[in-house]
Parts: C-alpha cells; sequence; structure tokens
C-alpha cells in the first residue's frame, strides 16, 4: 500500500488495532478473529520489511497464532514456539506491536521468543526442537502444584521434528500420560484453499462428537479434501506410518492424534482447539498443514519462501542488499571445498539443514551425489561424517559454531577419541549480529582446542580460509576444524587454490618491539588497525597470526614471549580457548617467572545481546579502539599521553 507519494505506508488494521493483548480475542467472533488475522498477516509483512528477520515461518502460522491465543489463556496458559522463527505474529499480539519494529536491533525485541522480554514468552528458543521437552516440564510442574501454570501448548516445525530430542520427547510425555498439546507446522505440502464442505463437516464433528472419535473423524475427512490437500495428508498419514513397523507413530507414542487439519481455516482450527482443550484427558498432538509465506505473493513464489530476509520493498519485494567489496566468507568456503573436491573424489560434504547457510548448496549443485544434507540433526551427522571417515572417505561436516554444540558428545566419543579425520568446517564464529546470543560462535575453540589431537584452526581473513579448506582435506590422520565469521572478508588477494599449511605454524604479519599481539581468527584486522593508531604514538607492536590454537606454534609463541616485555593474545570467543592454552604454555615454559606481562583478550563472561556486529565487538572491548588501549595499559601508558604516576 502507498500514501500517493510512492511511499509504503503502514496498513490499516481497525480490528488489530483493538487487540493489546491476547485476551481481547477472546470476545471476538470467528468472523472477526479471520480479519485480525488478516491484518495481523499485513502488519508483519510491513513490519520485517523495515526490520529484516524471519518473515516466511511467521507468515505460515498468523491463523494457528490468533486461534491459540483465542482459545487458551496465556500466558497463564505457556504457549511454547519452536524454534522461535515464527514468533513475530505472536510478539504482535502479546503487547509488543508497539515495539515490532525495533526486531534484532540494538536494545530492541529478540529475533525469537525470550523470558525476560515478555511474560508470554513462556520458553526462550532459537535452537530446534526443545519445546515438547520444555512442554512436558512445564505440563509436570503444573501436576506438582507449581503456580500460574494451566495449560501447555507446544508448536514445533516438520524440520524440528526431524530431530532426535523430539522424539525423546514424545516418547516421555507418551509414558508419562500428562495433558499437554502438541501442534505439529507442517509447511512442507501445498495447500489448496479450504473447502465449505470440508470445514463444516470438521466444524460438526468437533464440536458435537464424543472426543474419542476425533481420530476417526479425521481419518474420514480426508476424502473430502480437495485434490493436492488430499495428496498432501495422505503423504503425511504415509510418512507416520512408514516410520514404525505396522503402526501410527504418534499414537504408538502415547499421544492422540488429530488431523491433518488445514492450518489456515480458522473456523476449524478454532473448533478442533475448543474440542480438545474441553475434552482431552492425556497428550494430544494435532498436525496442522501450512504453507511458509502465506498471504504474501513474493515470499511464497521464493524458493526458501523469505525464510530469512533484509529489509524489502512492500510492494515487489526486492530485497535491500548493501554493495559488497570483498567475498562472503561463507561463498569463499564453499568455492574452496569445491576445487578441493574437484581434485580429490573422496571428499564429501554434511550439513544440518543449512545448505544454504553453510554454503553447501553451492557444493551440491557441482556434486549433488557426494553433499548430504542430514536434518536437524547434528548428532547424527557429526556420527555419519565419523563412519564415512572410518571407511575412508574425506567428509567435511560443515555447521555452525552454535550448533555444533549440539553434537558435541559425538565429536568427542565418535570423532576424537577414534581420532577419524572429519574435516569441521565451523561457520559464524564469533559475534553474528541480529540473531544475537543464541547463533554466536563462542564456545567452539574451547570445546575443540581440549581434545587430544585435534587440529584447530582459525581464518585471519578470507585468503586464509582458502588455504585451511586446503589444510583440512590434507590431513588424513586426526581430525580437524577451522572457523570463520559471518559476513565479507577484508578484502585482500585471492589466492587461485589453497596450499597446505605447516601444521601447527604461525606468522608474524608486522615486525615491532615491546609488546607483541598474537591473533587467532578475524581479529587481525583491527589488531592492524589499532597497530597503526599506535604507531602515531610511537608504539610499533609486532603483529603475528596463529592461525593453529590446536597445536600451538610452540617456537612462535617463546620467540614473541622472550623478545617482548609484554604479549597480549585476542581471539573471538570465552575464555578457556586459545589464551588459556597459550597461558599455559608460558607458565609451563617457566617465561612468567622471568616477568612476562601477558593478558589475554576473549569475550566478557556474559551473553552478549544483539546488535550490529561492530557494537557488538565494541561492547566484548575487541575492536580496534580497545586494543589499543589494552595495548596502552599494558604499558602503562596513560592514553592522553605521558607515563602513569
Amino acid at each position: 500500500m502507498t500514501d500517493g507519494t510512492g511511499t509504503v505506508s503502514a496498513p490499516r488494521t481497525p480490528f488489530l488495532d483493538r487487540i493489546a493483548v491476547p485476551a481481547d480475542l477472546r470476545g471476538l467472533s470467528n468472523a472477526d478473529l479471520a480479519r485480525v488475522a488478516e491484518e495481523l498477516r499485513a502488519e508483519t509483512i510491513s513490519a520485517v520489511s523495515v526490520t529484516g528477520g524471519h518473515l516466511g515461518a511467521g507468515l505460515g502460522v498468523v491463523e494457528l497464532t490468533v486461534a491459540i491465543h483465542a482459545v487458551f489463556n496465556t500466558p497463564t496458559d505457556k504457549l511454547i514456539w519452536d524454534v522461535g522463527h515464527q514468533c513475530y505474529p505472536h510478539k504482535i499480539l502479546t503487547g509488543r506491536r508497539d515495539r515490532i519494529r525495533t526486531l534484532r536491533a540494538g536494545g530492541g525485541l529478540s529475533g525469537f521468543t525470550k523470558r525476560a522480554e515478555s511474560p508470554y514468552d513462556a520458553f526462550g528458543a532459537a535452537h530446534s526442537s526443545t519445546s515438547i521437552s520444555a512442554g512436558l516440564g512445564y505440563a509436570v510442574a503444573r501436576d506438582l502444584g507449581a503456580p500460574d501454570v494451566g495449560e501447555v501448548v507446544c508448536v514445533i516445525g516438520d524440520g524440528a521434528m526431524s530431530a532426535g530430542m523430539a522424539y525423546e520427547a514424545l516418547n516421555n510425555a507418551g509414558h508419562m500420560k500428562e495433558r499437554l498439546f502438541v501442534i505439529l507446522n507442517d509447511n512442507e505440502m501445498s495447500i489448496a484453499p479450504p473447502v465449505g464442505a470440508m470445514s463444516s463437516y470438521l466444524s460438526r464433528i468437533y464440536a458435537g462428537e464424543p472426543f474419542q472419535d476425533l481420530y476417526a473423524a479425521a481419518k474420514g475427512a480426508v476424502s473430502l479434501l480437495p485434490g493436492p490437500f488430499r495428496e498432501g495428508a495422505k503423504r503425511a498419514r504415509d510418512l507416520v506410518k512408514a516410520a514404525t513397523v505396522g503402526g501410527r507413530l504418534f499414537e504408538d507414542l502415547g499421544f492422540s492424534y488429530i488431523g491433518p487439519v488445514d492450518g489456515h481455516d480458522m473456523e476449524q482450527l478454532l473448533s478442533i482447539l475448543r474440542a480438545v482443550k474441553a475434552r482431552a484427558h492425556g497428550p494430544v498432538l494435532i498436525h496442522a498443514l501450512t504453507r511458509k509465506g502465506k498471504g504474501y505473493a513474493p515470499a511464497e513464489r521464493a524458493s526458501d519462501k523469505y525464510h530469512g530476509v533484509g529489509k524489502f520493498d512492500v510492494v515487489t519485494g526486492a530485497q535491500a542488499k548493501a554493495p559488497s567489496n570483498a567475498p562472503a566468507y561463507t561463498k569463499v568456503f564453499a568455492r574452496s571445498l569445491i576445487r578441493e573436491a574437484e581434485a580429490d573424489d573422496r571428499i564429501v560434504a554434511v550439513t544440518a539443514a543449512m545448505p544454504d547457510g553453510t554454503g553447501l548448496d553451492l557444493f551440491a549443485e557441482r556434486f549433488p551425489k557426494r553433499c548430504f544434507d542430514v536434518g536437524i540433526a547434528e548428532q547424527h551427522g557429526v556420527t555419519f561424517c565419523a563412519g564415512m571417515a572410518a571407511a575412508g572417505m574425506k567428509p567435511f561436516c560443515a555447521i555452525y559454531s552454535t550448533f555444533l554444540q549440539r553434537g558435541y558428545d559425538q565429536v568427542v566419543h565418535d570423532v576424537a577419541i577414534q581420532r577419524l579425520p572429519v574435516r569441521f568446517a565451523i561457520d559464524r564464529a564469533g559475534l553474528v549480529g541480529a540473531d544475537g546470543p543464541t547463533h554466536a560462535g563462542a564456545f567452539d575453540v574451547a570445546f575443540l582446542a581440549n581434545l587430544p589431537d585435534f587440529v584447530v584452526m582459525a581464518a585471519a581473513d578470507e585468503a586464509e580460509l582458502v588455504h585451511m579448506v586446503a589444510t583440512a582435506a590434507a590431513i588424513d590422520d586426526r581430525p580437524s576444524a577451522f572457523r570463520f565469521p559471518r559476513g565479507e572478508g577484508v578484502g585482500v588477494e585471492m589466492p587461485e587454490r589453497g596450499r597446505p599449511l605447516e601444521i601447527g605454524k604461525g606468522r608474524v604479519v608486522l615486525e615491532g618491539a615491546g609488546v607483541a599481539i598474537l591473533s587467532f581468527g578475524a581479529r587481525l584486522a583491527e589488531c592492524l588497525k589499532a597497530a597503526e593508531a599506535l604507531g602515531a604514538r610511537g608504539i610499533r607492536p609486532t603483529i603475528a597470526d596463529a592461525r593453529f590454537a590446536k597445536p600451538l606454534d610452540r617456537d612462535l609463541i617463546l620467540r614473541l614471549a622472550a623478545g617482548h616485555q609484554a604479549l597480549i593474545t585476542i581471539e573471538e570467543g570465552a575464555i578457556g580457548g586459545f589464551g588459556s592454552h597459550v597461558a599455559q604454555l608460558l607458565a609451563e615454559a617457566g617465561v612468567f617467572d622471568r616477568g612476562l606481562k601477558f593478558r589475554s583478550m576473549v569475550f566478557p563472561d556474559t551473553f552478549i545481546d544483539q546488535d550490529s556486529p561492530a557494537r557488538m565487538y565494541a561492547a566484548a572491548g575487541m575492536n580496534a579502539e580497545q586494543i589499543e588501549a589494552k595495548v596502552l595499559d599494558v604499558l602503562d601508558i596513560a592514553q592522553i599521553g605521558g607515563r602513569r604516576a
């Protein structure tokens, strides 16, 4: 909608304007609730066009969101979203509409559910498949007398349902027979427009028949669906049946299964939710078919359904993208891996439901039979790679740092102990901006560098990443990992092809005196900026790039310690990583006994909230200005000039 000047104006939302909190929905008619949903979809599109973020998933659950809040007494009744990508409409309805255009910005609303933000966010989630476990915890606590806990509703996507944790929770919940409502938001299938006979039939059955007849009603109702919907429903039921031998998976796990139902039919959703709320005794799973990106044509046409978007033009759907002067690290990794795979047919690549995010979509185009997406199943993905490595293949396991945390036992037990040469390509190392602390890559250096015989590298720039891909490909006797940040490189000259680095050897980038700065990873560019500023003060530090946190370059570190008054390490990670290993080496070598001044710059002992990456690194104390200040402090030089008293 435009205002006559060509500028896109906010949508008119007279029904939504009447909703300050979910309680305001509960006196509305079904028809009015449908109008609220229409306006909520328009408001969501308008808001995300300004902020960027996860759009498609939220558009797919607009009707579900309205129906749940209209039927259940939130926040006493607990609504848990899984993963949280789809929670923007929920935030608009729960008293945060006036701040919705601050999504993912510094000081603004989180892009995910966040308990500290609102009592309506019953459980924080930005990693998948946690909702049923958390919901069961709430249900048990309720039955043990916990105050202010009523019904429990979990909304979990079909992708999140692919992870083993969801089935562990389903199994436990079915065994315990707790009253719990799980809504499976299945947006894999195309849904035809609702048909009147279908809607009225289900409304009549669900409103008038005993609860135990709901399953039979859902089975019979499939025959009334239009063709595309009927085929999707049949596929859904076939998938469920195929998951167990001769049985219905969810029923066999102890759940009453209802569905599939049209997740965009407000009448149907309201009827079903009201019926199960009134009559259910144990756990219930409602299988709702939805369309990701529903109601916004550019999203519906896009292959990713606008899962994650930048700011965009509402009318055309065109996304605003800043011009790039350097290649993105993710694409550098993908292209480098393709070059290595062209020369070695044993190289294979694995991702856990992130082919686009890890760049493996490019690898899959070139080598479709050598690229594997295992779904949201990091544990399985790691051990799958271990099996291929044991058989002589050269697997690259491409998983974001924050998601690799989910497969850590497998990294230790299945890879490291067996010394299998799985290569971990760790994207999103360090702070990631708008996605905030749930997606920050803060801990991988610490949890990998502690493992015996594990090679751990970090790329200082995009050219170094090319070399580290080649290095990992050449390591065939032990596991290895290389980490790299989100976003664009620094604009260095790129090699035609990577060359394997000498294992455990760093490099001196800038020779100086007095103080040495030893960088591990992508803060090297900031170290060089700090060195330039320090040069204006007559201080010329040595700058070195460690390249390896495991094994350490013992000779380089001891040489820097012997030749300088002070040594400072810097890394994009939490305490316990590279700097701690350097300190251990220096202590064991007796260097501190001879008076070396040592400092280690790591992330502070807190989770850093979302903001621009530059501001997040400023909060972490890792930009050039803070590095300069650290040098002045360790040399005991006041920043205004002169020596401290």
